[in-house]
């Protein structure tokens, strides 16, 4: 299967998705917000830089649960951070 090159804007939005994140994580380590989402540090490492920069609904939403953010406002916040 071969994917389509990501646009800038998508590069932008999981950059600004990486950052909020990371914000949100604030004094939590990396390694305790994966555990806590099930997933890898490594991946939440990517995330968080911006190098994988479209990951699954449900990483994010796991993500987002351990982080104690809802949906509605983590992806409104990544839609119009870049307006």
């Amino acid at each position: 299967m071969v994917r389509t090159p990501l646009t800038p804007q998508e590069h932008e939005r999981g950059e600004r998705l990486g950052r909020l994140l990371r914000e949100a994580r604030a004094g939590r380590s990396m390694a305790e917000v994966a555990a806590s989402a099930g997933i890898s540090p490594e991946t939440l490492r990517k995330i968080e830089t911006g190098r994988a920069p479209t990951p699954a609904f449900f990483t994010v939403a796991a993500l987002a649960r351990a982080l104690g953010l809802s949906m509605d406002e983590l992806a409104g916040l990544c839609d119009l951070a870049g307006v």
